[in-house]
């Protein structure tokens, strides 16, 4: 026991910034209110739609199908910022310290998460579409497939993607509005639900950044298929680790204002994933490409999915070594998140005044 009285020294400190947080002007919805719909998803999915019509003018400009890509990581970014900050910026005319001061510990983790992984992604599309210098094969299938793609790209490819990212942000976007909790756990329970949300970001965050390094050093070294590291965990380690990612966010959310709405995130991404534009989409491209251009991979690619599940790992992946990396990097994670608060803590408890060292 410390001398705040508590078992857990972090967790008192975490009561503190919640009540100084909730002492600020923070605007925001109950987890009862009706108008969800209009104060969270209509906004999101009118940020999302022009975000969309903007990358869709700069692709069709570019002849790049591709772009379209880098707006699904980025305007995920834009639009938890506004969501946590800039709303209050623009709508209460608050500085932006005192707006960043407003949110919760928990809150500022969330978004510290979805800034990072992100930017990571985007960083990643956006290089490799300027350095391959063309479009993405997909996308090139796509336009010798039908001559009049770009006449019906935005409503077919575009748009559709637009409602998928405004109900992928509610877990992110959702709380910011929010001034209650429709869970009510005591702040033990809460640092242990967002430790296991930060453990689960940082394996996931970890999976997919090894999975898109290993990827373009294998590219750089062999032509044939990569089977190694991570990716001899699944066939598609990379949206596993953004599943797992999405996952972490609901999660986080647990341990701050939790509304039941905000389980469609992880969902809408997950469907996206497998059954829209990820791993379906991209072996369907591979395999036609493979089987007509470079048969030894596609005896490759058939013979790995007999081997290896596509997307969630078998029971066997539990003496994959690349498996307990990854569950490593969420530990780290986790200590890395008592490192920042610890740090943080000794910073501001300066300002504040204990009633039991008084």
């Amino acid at each position: 026991m410390d001398i705040y009285g508590s078992k857990k020294p972090m967790v008192d400190i975490d009561r503190t910034f919640d009540q100084l947080a909730a002492q600020k002007p923070r605007p925001g919805l109950t987890t009862g209110d009706v108008g969800i719909f209009k104060s969270t998803i209509l906004p999101s999915f009118t940020l999302h739609t022009g975000l969309s019509i903007a990358s869709f003018i700069a692709a069709k400009t570019t002849d790049k199908g591709e772009i379209k890509d880098w707006c699904w990581p980025s305007s995920q970014v834009i639009n938890a910022w506004w969501s946590a900050v800039g709303r209050q910026i623009f709508y209460e005319n608050v500085s932006f310290s005192t707006a960043w001061k407003a949110i919760p510990w928990t809150e500022k983790v969330l978004l510290s998460c979805v800034t990072i992984w992100g930017t990571r992604l985007f960083y990643r599309i956006s290089k490799r579409t300027i350095t391959r210098g063309k479009d993405d094969p997909r996308y090139d299938e796509m336009k010798s497939k039908d001559p009049g793609f770009w006449k019906s790209a935005f409503l077919k490819q575009f748009l559709p993607e637009a409602v998928f990212l405004t109900l992928v942000t509610l877990p992110f976007t959702l709380p910011f509005r929010l001034t209650g909790s429709s869970l009510d756990l005591d702040t033990d329970t809460v640092a242990t639900i967002r430790g296991l949300g930060v453990a689960l970001f940082s394996a996931g965050f970890a999976m997919e950044a090894m999975a898109d390094c290993q990827l373009e050093l294998h590219r750089q070294e062999r032509t044939d298929l990569c089977r190694h590291g991570v990716w001899s965990i699944v066939r598609h380690p990379n949206y596993l680790g953004d599943a797992l990612v999405h996952i972490s966010f609901v999660v986080l959310n647990a341990a701050n204002t939790f509304n039941p709405l905000v389980l469609l995130g992880p969902v809408a991404n997950y469907v996206y994933l497998r059954f829209v534009g990820g791993d379906k989409q991209n072996e369907a491209s591979q395999e036609a490409r493979y089987k007509e251009q470079d048969p030894h991979k596609y005896q490759q690619l058939q013979a790995w999915r007999r081997e290896k599940n596509s997307f969630w790992p078998s029971l066997s992946e539990l003496a994959n070594p690349w498996t307990w990396a990854a569950v490593g990097s969420g530990l780290v994670g986790v200590v890395l998140e008592e490192a920042i608060r610890g740090w943080v803590r000794y910073e501001f408890i300066p300002n504040i005044q204990f009633p039991c060292l008084t």
